[in-house]
């Protein structure tokens, strides 16, 4: 009793010269951290409404010890190896060089019971601690022992999860073991993961000795730091992401696609799967789609305000196309989503034809294409008409027949929303023609074509002004006198809370065609797309793809890269 004493009496005199709790509170603190069997120094953070750093800085000053920023540090393969990896996820600590025949460890508790002793027994040497914040020990631990490090050691251990031949998985259903077997938790952790990092998409990518996982993020792949045992397990976390997603796990000879609905820590997260075979190994990649992030609006997509108002007028017409285009991940469906969520009402019926569905809308008739089955977009469609809609969605025009009754429903008194692949705005309607679709029924059908990308946006934390050579941005069509009156343009820098990159998070740019009566007759006299663009742009109210861009990095909103790197230059022909 007397040695629990002193060491609650040290706890106490420690914490209470740091100076920053009363002597009251901090002793009632105590008291309930130690009733829940709360890791101290967390507990005083969480309710004292202290910040992590301030108290660790003072911390350290009066317990003598080190305060260390983990940011850019390097740390040899052999002091990694001076502590089993269990240690290192378990206490939350991170070895970080030898001196004086003391080996330096990283904590952000230094008063977490039995710590020093347990590391000495461990790494066989004296401890010495310094204090680091948590965030930096678990951003450490994640780049030189990689995601569930932890996790996989455990599994060579017990060898019970190595199968290379997959013999005991097919007698098994894993969904069915303890949520705590290791292939489980790893496959898990890779999904949490990804989650916390605002990832889009995971992609495991068998190499001839190794298995690569990457992360999207704001629509750039970064490589995630993983155990280098990885490459061992490689047929057992494949099976379990199969299993999981109600795939079979003896084929390996043809692509599967199947999806998966995981709660991890409260998070409800929808993953769609899609496996491909390869030389070295089935490739899988899985596209997370927060359920619970809630639909994007009108307000996020980015649009400014005159594009917005044209929009807004276009969706809530009573009949007519408008179609949404650009590449592969620039938001189409987002777009779709936020409009449809606009005017979801109780006196519209909506019906949409997805494939897949990504969000799933109160109010709005969802069905999920299924070819196999000959559920195809234009047999829902023909349907669709049957159905009495006001407003019908259609994931994506993709052919002559889907062309035609998505017009067909437009004529009748239908408002349609769809997308289709093209470059720009004024493409979209070659792209019609070319699919052979009659001039005079694009002319009459079509009201609106929205061209679109995603820029990343600026990190707030880091942005700094850059100056830009005179000649670059006027190479680039670069709006230089607008520089005096807006701007300063910045660049992306790099830091903690952006993983370095500059960016958080991403906006669209837009160009948005509306086919007017000037428009009209250039679409039956079957003009180019040149003429097109260049009309809409004398009539006034359309900007380009790279003219509303240069208008978010006057804002501050993102970089010139960023929108040279989605955009084209414009060179148009006179019309």
């Amino acid at each position: 009793m007397s040695v629990m004493l002193t060491k609650s009496l040290r706890i106490y005199d420690f914490l209470a010269a740091t100076g920053l709790i009363d002597e009251k509170k901090l002793q009632d603190l105590l008291n309930e951290a130690r009733a829940n069997g709360a890791p101290v120094c967390r507990f005083i953070i969480d309710n004292a409404e202290i910040k992590e750093e301030e108290l660790l800085t003072k911390l350290a000053k009066a317990m003598q010890l080190p305060f260390q920023r983990l940011k850019e540090i390097e740390i040899d393969n052999d002091i990694l190896e001076k502590l089993p990896t269990k240690a290192i996820f378990q206490y939350n600590i991170i070895p970080l060089k030898e001196e004086d025949g003391y080996l330096k460890v990283a904590t952000s508790d230094p008063f977490t019971p039995g710590l020093v002793d347990a590391l000495r027994l461990a790494a066989e040497s004296r401890i010495r601690l310094s204090l680091s914040p948590s965030e930096d020990i678990e951003t450490a631990a994640k780049k030189f022992y990689g995601v569930g490090a932890e996790t996989l050691d455990r599994m060579m251990e017990s060898g019970g999860l190595d199968l290379d031949d997959e013999e005991d998985l097919l007698k098994q259903d894993l969904s069915e073991l303890d949520q705590e077997a290791s292939v489980v938790k790893f496959v898990n952790q890779i999904i949490w993961e990804a989650y916390k990092d605002r990832a889009t998409d995971i992609h495991i990518e068998p190499m001839e000795m190794d298995l690569r996982i990457r992360y999207r993020i704001d629509g750039v792949l970064h490589e995630t730091p993983m155990p280098p045992q990885l490459k061992r397990f490689q047929s057992s976390v494949i099976s379990r992401i199969k299993v999981m997603s109600n795939m079979d796990i003896a084929e390996k000879r043809l692509p599967q696609d199947g999806r998966i609905s995981v709660r991890i820590k409260g998070a409800e997260i929808d993953v769609r799967v899609s496996t491909m075979p390869t030389v070295y190994g089935e490739s899988v990649s899985l596209r997370l789609l927060m359920r619970g992030g809630g639909l994007v609006t009108m307000a996020d997509l980015g649009l400014n305000n005159h594009d917005s108002d044209i929009l807004k007028k276009m969706i809530t017409r009573p009949h007519g196309i408008l179609l949404v285009t650009g590449p592969t991940g620039s938001g189409k469906s987002t777009s779709l989503y936020a409009w449809l969520h606009t005017i979801n009402s109780v006196d519209k019926r909506i019906m949409s034809a997805e494939d897949p569905i990504e969000y799933e809308m109160a109010g709005v008739n969802q069905v999920q294409m299924r070819p196999e089955i000959g559920l195809t977009f234009a047999n829902t469609l023909r349907t669709f008409l049957r159905q009495d809609p006001d407003v019908i969605m259609v994931g994506e025009i993709r052919d002559k027949e889907t062309a035609e009754i998505a017009i067909r429903a437009a004529l009748t008194g239908h408002l349609v929303f769809s997308t289709i692949h093209t470059n720009d705005s004024a493409s979209t309607v070659t792209r019609l023609l070319d699919m052979g679709i009659e001039p005079f029924l694009v002319a009459s059908s079509v009201e609106g074509i929205v061209a679109q990308r995603l820029v990343r946006g600026l990190c707030n934390n880091c942005k700094q002004p850059k100056e830009y050579d005179k000649e670059f941005l006027e190479e680039h069509s670069f709006p230089i006198e607008r520089l005096a009156n807006e701007g300063p343009i910045y660049e992306a820098v790099g830091c903690d809370e952006c993983r370095g990159s500059g960016y958080k998070g991403r906006t669209g740019i837009f160009e948005i065609l509306h086919v007017t009566d000037e428009i009209r007759p250039l679409i039956i006299a079957h003009a180019s797309a040149a003429e097109i663009k260049n009309r809409a742009l004398d009539q006034g109210g359309m900007k380009t793809l790279r003219e509303d861009g240069w208008d978010k990095v006057l804002a501050g909103i993102t970089t010139i890269d960023e929108i040279l790197r989605v955009s084209e230059d414009e060179e148009f022909e006179d019309a």
